[in-house]
């Protein structure tokens, strides 16, 4: 059975929506996008590059596919990210089965998010990483089948724009390990407590 890791940037009041542009996601009247803008440095290149060097299958939302490819696979500049991206296995969770997937190595699991995730999770063995696709996470964090987070924690708050874990049910963390970058974000990997 597949564990799953969820890798997001959220602010210290739990915002994850809009983080790298202005447009990005307006959604709801979201007027804050790009506040993650100013926050990387080598150290969080580092510590996610360490994560896109393991191997393992990739989950995304449909959303979180389309923009996250369009952008690393547009990237000119050695990374550690579009490599990654573009070679690994990628699942893609849609509501339509007929969602057109447009990258190599790409998968569509059409239908209910938390069905078609639980039964890929049995199948496959190792590592399935997911990298932002929030409304996906919160359901599945809610149905249980997140094994573990890496929360990048910017030191910024919004008051407003949709949360991580939205009203989601008490689950107990434990830390495993935290960096600090030179920018004051904080890395934290934690695992979900059975």
């Amino acid at each position: 059975m597949a564990r799953i890791c969820a890798t997001e940037s959220i602010t210290l009041d739990g915002v994850m929506q809009g983080l790298g542009r202005p447009d990005e996601d307006t959604r709801d009247g979201f007027a804050h996008g790009g506040w993650g803008d100013g926050y990387q440095d080598h150290v969080v290149m580092e510590f996610m590059a360490e994560g896109m060097s393991a191997k393992g299958a990739m989950l995304f939302g449909r959303r979180s596919y389309e923009d996250l490819l369009r952008h690393w696979t547009s990237v000119t500049e050695p990374n550690p990210f579009t490599d990654h991206l573009t070679h690994a296995a990628k699942y893609v969770v849609s509501r339509s089965a007929g969602t057109r997937l447009d990258y190599p190595n790409s998968t569509l699991l059409p239908g209910d998010a938390v069905d078609t995730v639980a039964t890929l999770k049995k199948e496959l063995d190792g590592d399935i990483s997911v990298i932002g696709s929030g409304e996906l996470v919160r359901a599945l964090h809610a149905a249980g089948l997140v094994d573990s987070y890496v929360l990048l924690i910017h030191p910024i708050t919004l008051g407003s724009g949709t949360r991580l874990f939205g009203d989601a049910d008490r689950r107990d963390l434990k830390l495993e390990r935290s960096v600090a970058s030179t920018t004051g974000l904080i890395i934290a990997k934690y695992s979900v407590k059975l």
